[in-house]
């Protein structure tokens, strides 16, 4: 197995190129566990290995630890020694939700990834709001989003139809597909996707057939697979923990856990971005200071009356658009902990008077 076939390319060799000197090898993270991770060395190789120090006390965020598809530099050592991370590589991309709870912080669910799968279906678990949120962070990340609309067999066909152009409704970008993993109906557009090199994600609520699809990917039964609760359409956590799979006729696969709460992680830009209609309406209000509620010359409430905007549309857009006020607040009080914790750090080590006047002078930029 070479590195190329597990997804490098000449942006990781140029990232990797410092450390090359130091003995130290160039491995691809297939596994996290609570106490260490395991990662796939040239050859097909597979290894345990755990965090260096230095590397744990340089992040600033849990986002800037390793994950799954992370690549690294590992230091072998000798034969017995323990196998240790020495540094992370820069990522192309990274595939993130906010941590559930009030928590800020960020939640790497896979990195370096080509393209993200969307697994949902027809039944209970169908929700645009949902999978307008999986979009929006898919464009946050840069990867190919991609929708299957699973479990179709059954469903009658007008009900699977009606439910894939409202998801081909939500982005342009977003390619939409039907499958049954039971009936392995439209399996192969799934394959086609996964070239040599390509890694992909598989997201999505519990009990949508995720670890079936895997299951049929890999020719076998990989993972199991649970029953479905007919009252509340979900399934339980059959995929326990993140895993970089190896497919046996190329490309890579990321596989998730289910996912019930996807908060945002993202930004105005790219909530624009994905509501243009909606922005493009705003500009059109007749105040520029228009809040959209019962405000005269209002064009967002005047579309929603005539029917030309969906209510829900505008509803999801008010509600991300609250969140992703709310992370921004967050994000500003824990900086601002974070800068006056270290401000005092720095004048307790200052010792003596002449000390703490040279840390006074560099505060205001004199130095």
């Amino acid at each position: 197995m070479t590195l190329e076939e597990l997804g490098w390319n000449t942006f990781f060799a140029g990232e990797f190129a410092p450390h090359a000197g130091q003995g130290l090898v160039p491995a691809r993270l297939i596994r996290e566990t609570k106490i260490n991770f395991s990662a796939l060395l040239e050859g097909g190789e597979e290894v345990d290995c755990v965090l260096g120090g230095k590397l744990w006390h340089e992040a600033e965020t849990d986002a800037d630890l390793p994950a799954v598809g992370d690549w690294v530099a590992l230091d072998l050592g000798a034969e017995g020694d323990e196998v240790i991370i020495r540094e992370r590589l820069a990522r192309v991309s990274r595939f993130s939700r906010k941590v559930p709870g009030k928590s800020a912080e960020e939640q790497v669910l896979a990195a370096n990834v080509d393209i993200v799968v969307v697994v949902t279906d027809p039944g209970p678990d169908y929700s645009l709001r949902r999978i307008e949120r999986y979009l929006m962070l898919i464009e946050r990340c840069g990867a190919k989003p991609v929708v299957l609309l699973n479990k179709v067999d059954l469903f009658s066909g007008e009900h699977c139809a009606n439910a894939a152009d409202e998801l081909r409704g939500l982005s342009e970008m977003a390619e939409i597909h039907l499958t049954s993993a039971r009936d392995s109906q439209g399996l192969e557009i799934l394959r086609g996707y996964l070239q040599s090199g390509v890694t992909i994600t598989l997201v999505g609520s519990s009990g949508v057939g995720k670890s079936t699809l895997v299951n049929q990917l890999l020719g076998g039964e990989w993972q199991e697979t649970s029953e479905v609760n007919e009252v509340t359409g979900r399934g339980r956590h059959t995929t326990t923990h993140r895993e970089l799979i190896v497919l046996p006729e190329g490309g890579l696969l990321i596989d998730n856990p289910g996912v019930r709460e996807i908060q945002m992680w993202t930004d105005e830009e790219t909530l624009r971005e994905s509501f243009v209609d909606v922005e493009e309406l705003a500009s059109r209000c007749r105040f520029s200071d228009c809040k959209h509620q019962k405000d005269a010359g209002c064009a967002i409430e005047a579309a929603v009356e005539a029917g030309s905007l969906d209510l829900e549309r505008y509803q999801s857009y008010l509600r991300l658009e609250e969140e992703i006020d709310e992370l921004n607040r967050r994000r500003r009080k824990r900086r601002m902990a974070t800068e006056r914790w270290a401000k005092r750090n720095r004048r307790v080590k200052a010792r003596n008077l002449a000390d703490r006047i040279e840390l006074e002078k560099e505060e205001r930029g004199e130095a």
